[in-house]
């Protein structure tokens, strides 16, 4: 791993660069006093986190706002990628390369043998999945290149491969979201390392507040469509330069979950006795991390969505454009707050104990699944 200089050292000058609308604040620095973070390789300038502001010469990078105090990277994540890597695991850029993307998956194709045709991204308390993989091969993110952490109770931070039910598959015990603090791109990372990998389907789960009045708690619904809030704002993981080795510029959404996985689902559900619990409808994603205020679930309800949460579409846009199959499944853990005279309040522990009561469940759905494909 790199080593910090010391902080008597001066930041050099640096120049600005535009950001993604709401998303990162940049900062023109001008031989500024630097102080040294403890576990951070690089720099706290006016409280700015600054990697590499040392040594490299004039560059232009991006920046983002962190509280001076933060003093771990379990706070926040910004991590340095591993066996010495030239740039650190957050924002040193607004979008990654292909290049950088293969770098990662070569590093895991040369860690194991196996070679995945399926990858499943397990929501909040949902990763017991992974622990069904039979001949199991597992990394941890701080280990994996370029790969963020998961910093959310629930979320496990490991990458498992092996086999469910004689299929070859990769599981993500833990997903990354906008609220942490990762930029667009690094949440939808690994989605890109999985088709390079050769993944051709993949499964999303998520924990989600029901919008839909006709929903029970501990209901599980196929997403057959989302509304992608924060991409009405700008936040779309294809912004910015395309590379056709990836996909089309513009690439068709109308076809987000695919319909012919749908059906196999719903026949899976029949056959395990799922059925009776099993709904299907469209999934909304807000930012997070707040919950939804009563006038927001009524606005939600107004644009026809049934569940709302904080994550999957930004995943599933980028596998569509990567040309992935995609299979999506919520979770509804708890019932959006509707009235202003009622006393619930929506919370993570309830969501977690949720997931717990159905879990057992959600897996014999998803690994009876994957033995159809």
């Amino acid at each position: 791993m790199e080593t910090a200089a010391s902080s008597s050292n001066q930041c050099r000058p640096v120049s600005i660069a535009t950001p993604l609308p709401g998303e990162l604040s940049l900062f023109q620095l001008q031989n500024h006093e630097a102080e040294q973070q403890p576990g951070l390789a690089g720099f706290v300038c006016r409280g700015v986190f600054v990697k590499n502001c040392l040594e490299c010469v004039p560059e232009t990078i991006v920046l983002r706002s962190f509280k001076a105090g933060f003093h771990s990277t379990t706070d926040s994540s910004p991590q340095l990628a591993p066996r010495g890597a030239s740039r650190a695991h957050f924002l040193h850029a607004v979008t990654y390369t292909y290049e950088e993307y293969k770098e990662t998956a070569d590093w895991l194709l040369a860690q194991t043998e196996k070679r995945p045709k399926v990858a499943i991204i397990c929501g909040s308390g949902l990763g017991g999945l992974a622990e069904l993989l039979e001949d199991k091969k597992v990394f941890q993110y701080k280990d994996i290149p370029r790969f963020p952490l998961s910093t959310v109770q629930g979320h496990a931070g490991r990458l498992v491969f092996g086999r469910l039910q004689g299929c070859e598959c990769v599981c993500m015990q833990g997903r990354f979201h906008f609220y942490e603090g990762h930029n667009i791109h690094m949440v939808t990372y690994p989605v890109r390392v999985f088709f390079l990998l050769g993944v051709e389907t993949l499964i999303v789960t998520n924990a989600a507040g029901g919008l839909n009045g006709t929903y029970s708690v501990g209901d599980i619904m196929l997403i057959k469509d989302h509304i992608n809030m924060p991409g009405f704002a700008g936040q779309n993981p294809l912004c910015g330069h395309n590379d056709e080795r990836f996909g089309v510029r513009f690439p068709c959404m109308s076809d987000a979950y695919d319909r012919e996985l749908r059906a196999l689902a719903k026949q899976t559900a029949e056959e395990q006795g799922c059925d009776n619990f099993l709904q299907e409808g469209i999934y909304c994603m807000l930012a997070g991390p707040t919950y939804e205020t009563i006038a927001e679930c009524k606005v939600l309800q107004t644009l026809g969505a049934d569940a709302v949460g904080m994550s999957t579409v930004p995943e599933v846009v980028v596998a569509r454009h990567c040309g992935i199959r995609v299979l999506g499944l919520s979770l509804i853990t708890n019932k959006v707050v509707t009235d202003y005279e009622s006393n619930e309040k929506a919370n993570h522990e309830e969501v977690l104990r949720t997931t717990e009561r159905r879990t057992q469940d959600l897996q014999r759905l998803v690994s009876h699944f994957v033995t159809k494909l």
